[in-house]
């Protein structure tokens, strides 16, 4: 919980404006100008407590098209009452704006802004976007919350993928109650890997797929957020209880097709499976089977393809694998 005392605070100073204790502040962070001359900005909303108290940042669309964070954030900040908030929110619900308006992954470059960081002020378009993200507003915060969706053509289960061995994320990891929480390795350039690197523990949240506002996925994402502010002493208003002790996977791969095909799988999200269970089987356009997908090792089913449709060495199934399993995934 969180040790700071309920003192009136200052003003908090972001991208230049002075936003005073007790108050929620619509700003705009200048990024680029389109071809046509049009500016472009990142929205950002700041909820500036009238308590002193830790720095929290809420960050969605890194990958422009997956937007169930868009939503997560607007529902977060609708549940945050500044006057009685400890602390300061800084909301990004779109940091991508490019892909957000071409509703693409990437930026016009085709780069990916989550392998772009820190960045430079004298780099490529992503590359800047990255350096004004991190310098003009993570490096403001204490803590972080990443909110993603699966790439194109896959869905995600909901759940937290962290630096499990840092003690501060880990115990973040558990409060916001996924029904999952992953040992992931911090990706080289991540947004997550550079800041674990100074010293802001973040939580990536996944669940769904892109361009979707899924309900299910909303909702646990705006309840895991409400119980990280409600530990770290931000917010004090009463919540349900978490749920059940998230599985803790040390390990998570995707099982790949063994050839070309129509996929029929008979497990979904959230299944429990065990090592050489059948999940699905593999057919040709005429309905006989010619593979069966089988699991290689225990666990919990945490991604899955959305096109039947595959060729080999396809993604299918991404498995969530428990201490004690081997993890033998691609």
């Amino acid at each position: 919980m969180s040790s700071f005392q309920s003192e009136p605070t200052p003003p908090i100073s972001v991208l230049g404006a002075e936003v005073p204790a007790g108050t929620k502040h619509r700003l705009e962070m200048f990024v680029s100008s389109l071809s046509t001359g049009t500016p472009l900005t990142v929205p950002v909303i700041v909820v500036h407590g009238r308590l002193p108290g830790p720095r929290l940042i809420l960050s969605a669309a890194i990958h422009g098209d997956e937007i169930n964070g868009v939503e997560i954030c607007r529902q977060v900040l609708e549940r945050v009452d500044p006057f009685s908030l400890h602390g300061t929110i800084i909301a990004v619900p779109v940091v991508n704006v490019f892909g957000f308006i071409t509703q693409s992954r990437y930026l016009p470059d085709r780069r990916d802004l989550n392998r772009s960081f820190p960045g430079s002020a004298q780099g490529s378009l992503a590359s800047r976007l990255a350096h004004l993200f991190l310098n003009r507003l993570v490096k403001l915060c204490n803590y972080g919350i990443d909110y993603h969706t699966a790439s194109v053509g896959k869905r995600n289960l909901p759940q937290i993928r962290a630096n499990l061995k840092d003690p501060r994320t880990r115990e973040l990891a558990q409060v916001f109650g996924s029904s999952v929480c992953i040992q992931a390795r911090e990706r080289a350039k991540s947004l997550r890997a550079v800041a674990s690197s100074i010293g802001i523990p973040m939580l990536l949240f996944e669940g769904g797929e892109v361009l979707r506002f899924e309900p299910d996925v909303i909702e646990a994402g705006v309840s895991g957020t409400m119980r990280v502010l409600r530990h770290l002493g931000m917010i004090t208003a009463s919540q349900p209880e978490p749920p059940p002790e998230p599985l803790i996977a040390v390990d998570a791969g995707w099982i790949r097709s063994p050839r070309g095909g129509i996929l029929h799988l008979n497990v979904g999200l959230g299944d429990h499976v065990e090592a050489k269970q059948p999940l699905g089987s593999i057919t040709d356009m005429y309905g006989t089977v010619r593979a069966k997908v089988i699991a290689p090792d225990s666990g919990v089913i945490i991604g899955c393809a959305t096109n039947p449709l595959v060729s080999r060495g396809d993604a299918l199934l991404h498995l969530a694998c428990p201490a004690e399993s081997s993890g033998r995934m691609g």
